[in-house]
C-alpha cells in the first residue's frame, strides 16, 4: 500500500501527466495530419535551449520569471521560423525540422560544456522531473491549457492555419518544464498514433484513456521499483500505444471478417 507521503508525491505527478496530455493528444493528431513528426522535437528542444541560455547567463538568470519567458520567447521565434518555412519550402519541411533539432541540442551541449552542473541540468531537461512537480507549477500551465482548449473548440480551423504553430509553442514550453523533451514528445505522438487509424466516434476518449493508462502505471513503477519517472513512462505509454493497436487491429479484422460472413 502506498502511504500517503507518497501519494502526496504521485497525484501532483499524475495531475501534470493529464494537463499535459489535454491539450498534447489533439496537437499530436495535427502534427501527424501535418506529416511534421520532429516538430515538437525541435521546439522542445528549442525551449530547452532558452533555458539553458537564461540560466549560463547570469546578468538575465534573476529576473523574475525567467525560466518561463525565456523558454517561451525561444519556443515562439523556432515556432515563426517553421510556420514561415512552411509556406515556402514544404517538400523539405521535414528535414529541415529534423536540422533544426539536432542544431539547438549541439548548441545547448555546448553551453553547457564547461558548467560544472550542466550535464544534471540537461539531463533534467530531457528527462523531466515529473515526480517533484508540486501543485502551485500546475497554475500557469493550466491557465493556459483553458485557454487553448478554449479557442480550438470555438474556432476549430484556427488548427490548419498558423495558428497551429503558436498554441504548439505555448504548451510545448509550459510541458518542458513540467515534464521533459522525451514526455513531451511521447505525450504528443503515442496517443495520437494509438487512434490514428481507429474509425469510432470515441476516438478521442480512446487517445486520452491510452495516455493516461500510459501515465498511470509509469509512476506506480517508477514509485515502486524506484525508476527514473520520465523514462519509465515513456516506455508504458509505448506499451499502451502497441497494446491499443494490437487490440484494434483484432477487432478490426473480427469486424472484416463478420461483414463478409453477411455477405
Amino acid at each position: 500500500m502506498f502511504d500517503l507521503d507518497l501519494l502526496s508525491i504521485l497525484l501532483p505527478a499524475f495531475a501534470a501527466g493529464v494537463l499535459v496530455l489535454s491539450t498534447h493528444v489533439l496537437l499530436g493528431s495535427q502534427v501527424l495530419k501535418r506529416g511534421i513528426i520532429f516538430i515538437d522535437l525541435a521546439i522542445a528542444q528549442v525551449a530547452a535551449l532558452g533555458a539553458i541560455i537564461a540560466h549560463t547567463h547570469h546578468e538575465i538568470e534573476h529576473i523574475p520569471y525567467v525560466h518561463v519567458w525565456m523558454p517561451a520567447l525561444f519556443a515562439l521565434l523556432g515556432a515563426g521560423f517553421i510556420a514561415w518555412l512552411s509556406k515556402r519550402m514544404a517538400d523539405e519541411l521535414e528535414a529541415i525540422i529534423g536540422c533544426f533539432y539536432v542544431l539547438s541540442a549541439v548548441a545547448a551541449m555546448l553551453l553547457l560544456s564547461n558548467d560544472p552542473h550542466g550535464a544534471e541540468m540537461l539531463k533534467q531537461l530531457m528527462s523531466g522531473q515529473i515526480l517533484w512537480v508540486n501543485w502551485s507549477q500546475l497554475l500557469v500551465p493550466t491557465i493556459v491549457s483553458l485557454l487553448v482548449l478554449g479557442t480550438i473548440a470555438y474556432r476549430p480551423r484556427l488548427l490548419d492555419g498558423a495558428a497551429f504553430y503558436l498554441m504548439f509553442a505555448l504548451v510545448i514550453t509550459l510541458s518542458v518544464e513540467l515534464v521533459g523533451v522525451y514526455l513531451v514528445f511521447s505525450s504528443l505522438i503515442l496517443p495520437a498514433l494509438a487512434v490514428n487509424k481507429y474509425p469510432g466516434r470515441g476516438k478521442w476518449v480512446m487517445a486520452y484513456g491510452v495516455g493516461i493508462v500510459g501515465y498511470s502505471v509509469g509512476l506506480i513503477l517508477s514509485a515502486v521499483f524506484d525508476l527514473p519517472s520520465g523514462a519509465a513512462i515513456v516506455a508504458t505509454l509505448a506499451i499502451s500505444t502497441v497494446l491499443f493497436r494490437l487490440l484494434f487491429g483484432a477487432y478490426g479484422r473480427k469486424g472484416v471478417t463478420r461483414a463478409s460472413v453477411i455477405e
